[in-house]
């Protein structure tokens, strides 16, 4: 009897410490507002995702997610402060409560999404695992590669995707292992490595910051899915749904053809129910989500619609020129999708 109430007295601690836990997951929203900025973790250092440019501003489509946060929830995307993390930083920083959305090309996995504690809200970037090499090597394809020493980042899903390809078409391989982008990409230009494997948009990220960018090639082969996305703790529905409808918005702004310069007037005049109810001129929809009425007039306001963040940070406005491809609207072929407001 003794024991069976010991027990119980554990099971009742137990449940207290996970009902605290909860309810501490769950403040992230007024956590946010009470410092007044969002704190959002970002990477390294890649072009067109998240980078500082000559004025030292962080730029690209993973800050682009954090601005439109803020955005939302303030009505300001000016009001994010930025933590630059390593791949193998990311994760306990989230974990820890130190960032409040991870927007790091980070790729949404099953063992990430359920044993991680954590909870992608949606797909920034549909990519897949490639190939950068020297010309000079002398290969075409990947399935050329039989013996190459190739350069990895630590901590990322490349690691196993990489053993993965080589073990099935009865390839060898040795492996490097860096813990940033840039040091990878520094010991292929230095020759210690023949090839360098990652995402990609990382490959051609990387590619244009080499001091001879013409002299690379990306192989054609698309060796795994990486669907790129931010990431927030699990346990706070609340902020999980704002992080997740800041890009449904831009999402469902470009197929409706809502765009940063005729928002506030297309806000005043439409006609079109869709719009409307994303523009905040009919419904609740922002109560809903705990928002100002106008927290999709802001995002798109102030940051843009998915299709202008896509094409000004590594679209063809920007060094990069990456085609959208899978990351064109589902209605020009592509897989960008987002549920309705309503």
């Amino acid at each position: 009897m003794i024991r069976a109430k010991s027990t119980l007295a554990v099971l009742g601690a137990a449940a207290l410490l996970g009902a605290s836990g909860l309810a501490q997951a769950g403040a992230t929203l007024d956590a946010v507002k009470s410092k007044g900025f969002v704190q959002c973790g970002i990477s390294d250092g890649l072009p067109g995702f998240s980078y500082t440019d000559a004025k030292g501003e962080y730029k690209g489509i993973d800050v682009d997610i954090c601005r439109a946060v803020a955005a939302a929830v303030f009505g300001d995307a000016g009001k994010v402060k930025y933590s630059p993390l390593t791949a193998k930083e990311r994760f306990t920083a989230l974990q820890s409560g130190e960032v409040d959305v991870l927007s790091r090309n980070t790729t949404w996995t099953s063992s990430r999404d359920a044993a991680m504690g954590l909870n992608f809200t949606g797909v920034t970037y549909y990519d897949g695992q490639g190939f950068l090499v020297n010309k000079s090597v002398g290969v075409s394809s990947a399935k050329e590669l039989d013996g190459a020493t190739v350069c990895i980042q630590a901590g990322t899903t490349t690691e196993l995707n990489l053993s993965d390809y080589f073990r099935t078409n009865s390839l060898k391989y040795t492996p490097i292992t860096y813990d940033t982008s840039d040091e990878s990409a520094k010991s292929l230009e230095s020759g210690r490595c023949d090839v360098l494997t990652s995402d990609q948009s990382q490959l051609y990220a990387q590619r244009i910051k080499l001091a001879k960018p013409d002299d690379y090639v990306v192989l054609p082969e698309v060796i795994s899915k990486e669907p790129l996305g931010p990431a927030v703790r699990q346990g706070d529905e609340e902020w999980f749904d704002i992080v997740r409808w800041s890009l449904f918005a831009m999402i469902n702004a470009e197929e409706l053809g809502i765009t940063a310069a005729n928002v506030e007037e297309t806000a005043k005049s439409t006609k079109n129910p869709d719009v409307a109810r994303l523009l905040g001129a009919e419904g609740e929809y922002g109560k809903d989500l705990k928002l100002p009425k106008d927290w999709a007039v802001q995002i798109v306001k102030q940051v843009g619609n998915y299709g202008e963040v896509f094409e000004r940070n590594i679209g063809s406005g920007s060094e990069l020129k990456i085609e959208r491809g899978l990351n064109a609207l589902w209605t020009n072929g592509g897989l960008q999708y987002a549920p309705p407001v309503r």
